[in-house]
């Protein structure tokens, strides 16, 4: 292969060179295009514009293949803590065993808000999509921690990774119960991070919380295969507004409000509500894998099928085996689980589906599992978010550490020439 590209434009020729990545991906570097040609490139939604270098997530569609810092999404969730995966993404390397336990320790000794932010929560109504509370309390995190974070300190980046992933399970937990009229339920340091989460979002006030471990595992593996996802809409989001210098909460709460898009985080949500659609209109499963296979019907079925997996989301196969776990162990009774049963059994045997590798993805089986967990539809998103934490801060602190420049797009303007009154 060559070393560069070459770009005739109006009969001159110019050089561009390649940068090849470590999985031998190609990227033509154009920084210098509108310098040397006068010219930018036209990519609605950057499907083919690769803004940054990155060594954090690889992630093939092809193949179905997703790795984070070379180690498969697979062997992750089958050895992994959420807790591991986090530091692996965010600090480069698996931790030992020493910086594991200093790790959760100084995350639970930053496990505690201000009286003041759950205030904040308070003031919202009961209505309010905990999607919209998650974003704003993020934000007001900074208020609280007013002091900047200096980006080329190893000791600042830390304590501000810890403080944030130890305060945010909490907004997430008073956020649900919050929309579920329940009273706060404070953090408890002698659980470990995912059973803290299951206490602070289920304990019924005044009562010993049983955990059960089969629905601690699923959660482990949820977060772990939602811990980070390479350039989407709100990793970029939080890349483009970082850039600005904008401090770690502000660009965080900006990755949420990305995230809470029915194309993007929202998806769960949206399997949920097509499931609710198809059980109040009988729940014949038949019926809408017909209108989903008619190119003249406006129904779409969510939850299979990957914008950027063209094989198969290797998330989904790993998740669908503790739906399975989960739905067996709660012995749930639900017409709606019921219905989503059946049509992953008939989509998987269907050959419309198999043909055109439209497969039950991970947004499809994490809806099944927090449906049976008694999670409120609308905390579906808040939930991705919670697994997604990691995988934001882990590209905010590269983004810095790099000095990537502030991000400023180029456009093609196409409105009216010059004007005048």
């Amino acid at each position: 292969m060559s070393d560069k590209a070459i770009l005739e434009l109006n009969g001159e020729r110019f050089e561009f060179p390649l940068v090849i990545g470590t999985e031998n991906e190609v990227a033509i570097d154009i920084k210098t295009l509108r310098a040397q040609t006068g010219a930018v490139t036209l990519d609605p939604g950057y499907k083919n514009t690769g803004s940054c270098e990155s060594s954090i997530t690889f992630l093939n569609g092809e193949k179905g293949e997703l790795r984070y810092r070379g180690y498969s999404i697979d062997d992750l969730a089958e050895n992994a803590s959420f807790i591991q995966t986090a530091y692996l993404l965010i600090f480069g390397e698996f931790p030992t065993s020493e910086q594991l336990a200093k790790f959760e320790a100084d995350i639970k000794a930053h496990s505690e808000v201000d009286s003041r932010l759950l205030q904040i929560v308070d003031s919202f109504p009961n209505s309010a999509h905990p999607m919209g509370i998650l974003s704003s309390v993020t934000s007001a995190l900074l208020a609280f921690n007013p002091s900047s974070v200096d980006v080329d300190s190893d000791e600042d980046m830390y304590k501000a990774v810890v403080s944030i992933m130890g305060k945010f399970p909490i907004l997430v937990a008073y956020a649900q119960r919050k929309i579920t009229n329940q009273s706060y339920v404070a953090s408890d340091s002698n659980l470990d991070y995912i059973e803290n989460i299951c206490s602070m979002m289920f304990k019924s006030s005044g009562e010993p919380y049983v955990q059960n471990p089969v629905i601690v595992a699923a959660l482990n593996k949820l977060l772990i295969l939602h811990a980070d996802h390479e350039q989407n809409c709100s990793t970029s989001t939080v890349r483009i507004v970082g850039s600005s210098h904008a401090g770690l909460y502000a660009s965080i709460s900006a990755g949420i409000s990305a995230l809470w898009g029915p194309l993007h985080g929202g998806a769960n949500q949206a399997v949920l509500e097509m499931l609710q659609a198809i059980s109040d209109d009988g729940g014949d499963t038949k019926k809408y894998m017909a209108k989903a296979k008619d190119k003249n019907d406006p129904f779409r079925l969510m939850g299979f099928g990957h914008r950027v997996y063209k094989n198969f989301d290797p998330r989904a196969r790993i998740i669908k085996k503790a739906a399975d776990e989960v739905l067996a162990d709660l012995g749930v009774s639900d017409p709606i689980l019921d219905i989503a049963k059946g049509l992953e059994k008939e989509a998987l045997e269907d050959q419309y589906f198999v043909d055109r590798k439209l497969y039950p993805n991970v947004d499809f089986y994490s809806g099944i599992i927090y449906r049976a967990m008694g999670i409120p539809v609308e905390m579906f998103t808040v939930m991705f978010a919670l697994g997604r934490l990691p995988g934001w801060i882990a590209q905010w602190k590269e983004m810095r550490s790099r000095k990537e420049p502030i991000g400023r797009p180029r456009q093609i303007y196409t409105g009216d020439t010059l004007r005048k009154l």
